[in-house]
């Protein structure tokens, strides 16, 4: 019985640890923003 609750708690310290370690990654991301292309309409307004 004992071995069951051992193994059960080393399972669930395993899982916590993975959960944490991922969302500390994803907070640590660097997310960037493409810049925007200038509109091809303007272009020809421009040639008129």
């Amino acid at each position: 019985m004992k071995t069951i609750i051992v193994i059960g708690i080393v399972i669930v310290l395993t899982v916590l640890l993975l959960s944490v370690l991922t969302i500390n990654k994803g907070y640590s991301y660097k997310h960037t923003v493409d810049p925007i292309d200038p509109l091809p309409e303007e272009d020809e307004k421009k040639d008129i």
